[in-house]
């Protein structure tokens, strides 16, 4: 995988106009705050360490994207697909992913901390011992998701649909 600075990552942006080409990339421990990736096809790229915070994601694709332990506070991932990405340990505080898919992600002790999940698809993610404390989870899919562990003090999970989801406290939702 090819490495970028801040300053190349910004360029390729330019150049690429509204759906960049990053698929792949090693953008690990980069500082891309604020950064407005709208639309990029960052699918299989290695952002595991990175700070994206305040960074607009919206309607990207980040399909197997590594995002171990990244810091996405405030950033938009509205309707952002992420399916099988791996979020573990990533911080998500106050994001929005308001319609993102996260099918089958891992997001195993990742803090989601009033992060706004209203209607985001996440069928088989893996939740495992996750804080969604004051997270807003209104009509989202945990169908089948592992939620063993997981911190939801004052979560609204109203009208979300939770067929055979493991609970925190280990119980399958009928």
């Amino acid at each position: 995988m090819a490495e970028m600075t801040r300053k190349e990552i910004a360029l390729a942006l330019i150049v690429a106009g509204d759906h960049p080409r990053l698929a792949g990339l090693d953008l690990s421990g980069l500082d891309l705050r604020s950064l407005d990736l709208h639309g990029a096809d960052l699918s299989e790229a290695n952002l595991s360490g990175a700070d994206l915070r305040g960074a607009n994601l919206v309607k990207s694709v980040l399909r197997g994207a590594d995002l171990r332990g990244a810091h996405l506070g405030g950033a938009n991932l509205a309707e952002t697909n992420l399916m099988g990405a791996n979020l573990a340990l990533a911080d998500l505080s106050g994001a929005n992913l308001n319609g993102a898919f996260l099918g089958r992600a891992h997001l195993r002790q990742a803090v989601l901390y009033r992060a706004d999940l209203r209607g985001a698809e996440l069928p088989q993610a893996d939740l495992a011992g996750a804080n969604l404390n004051e997270c807003c989870l209104y009509g989202a899919d945990l169908t089948q998701a592992n939620l063993v562990g997981a911190a939801m003090n004052k979560a609204d999970t109203r009208a979300a649909k939770q067929g055979g989801a493991r609970m925190p406290d280990g119980s399958v939702h009928a």
